[in-house]
């Protein structure tokens, strides 16, 4: 089995423990709030699950391995819900999110900006940037819409 894979496995379980930091995080602040994070984050991972799938496939693993590993790299999201919740302040919920959500969004939006931007500024078609700059303008949008109502 190729290094790749196992690399990505660890990468996962990384990524998987911020989202259940942000999940467990976002709960303590209101039940809607969780329920948005939630649905966001299960967004972003269905494609992103489909693509380290192939990552372990490619790097050797067989199918029912890679199922399995990364099924174990979820126990990474499992433990970022405990830590957050076992982090919380005996002064309250808001001591507790104000490090953690701004500490897992910053890490979401530096993912994002470092795989979006060179992609952007290598792009030889005008049309092609400015359709996927439309569409990071919208799901910006579509935040602020959520969090105004």
């Amino acid at each position: 089995l190729q290094i790749s894979g196992y690399l990505n496995l660890l990468a996962n379980t990384i990524d998987n423990f911020t989202h259940g930091l942000a999940v467990a995080a976002s709960f303590l602040v209101s039940r809607k709030v969780g329920f948005l994070t939630t649905v966001a984050i299960l967004l972003h991972e269905i494609p992103h699950e489909v693509g380290d799938f192939a990552i372990l496939l490619r790097a050797g693993f067989d199918r029912w391995s890679a199922a399995k590993m990364q099924l174990s790299t979820a126990l990474g999201g499992i433990l970022g819900a405990c830590f957050a919740i076992c982090a919380q302040s005996p002064k309250g919920a808001g001591e507790t999110v104000a490090w953690i959500l701004p500490f897992t969004s910053g890490g979401f939006l530096y993912i994002a900006l470092v795989n979006v931007v060179p992609d952007l500024l290598e792009e030889k078609n005008p049309w092609n940037s400015l359709q996927q700059i439309l569409l990071l303008c919208t799901g910006i949008t579509v935040m602020v819409l959520l969090a105004l109502t």
